[in-house]
């Protein structure tokens, strides 16, 4: 019985050191993924700047193009210059989009983890009062054990 009991409570001890390494592994995950966000929050700032340069440029450059009409070569190189940059602006309006999904799924995937770790908590601490009781019930069959061994001895 006493066997048992032991093979009992190395088992739970193996569970909860199996809990814990899970939740230092989720913890670590975590982490990285709060870095991702804050890397995709930088870079979403970046982009939103480039943004906005871009829309001055194109301005500016839209403002050439008005004056410069008079001027046909100027006018075209001009026109030029707004196409390729509505296209940047096309293209960083893209990347804005793409960086804004990634975050959003970036911090559902973070509330995931959030609620898996607290999941892993209550299961580390169901397993610590596990062990507890366990170790109450093996100290009491011990200190049964000794009062018997007393008992027979004394006979």
């Amino acid at each position: 019985r006493i066997n048992t009991l032991r093979l009992e409570a190395e088992s739970a001890q193996d569970k909860a050191d199996e809990a814990q390494s899970r939740l230092k592994v989720l913890e670590q995950d975590l982490l990285s993924k709060e870095q991702e966000i804050t890397s995709l929050n930088h870079k979403n700032t970046l982009l939103e700047e480039e943004v906005e340069k871009l829309e001055k440029q194109l301005a500016e450059a839209k403002t050439a193009a008005e004056d410069g009409a008079a001027h046909g070569t100027a006018n075209e190189s001009l026109t030029r210059k707004i196409s390729q940059l509505e296209e940047e602006l096309e293209v960083a309006d893209k990347n804005l989009r793409e960086t804004t999904e990634k975050l959003r799924i970036t911090d559902v995937k973070a509330e995931q983890y959030e609620r898996k770790v607290s999941s892993l908590e209550v299961d580390c601490d169901s397993w610590e009062k596990k062990y507890e009781e366990m170790s109450a019930k093996y100290n009491e069959a011990k200190a049964e054990l000794e009062e018997i061994n007393k008992q027979l001895e004394s006979f």
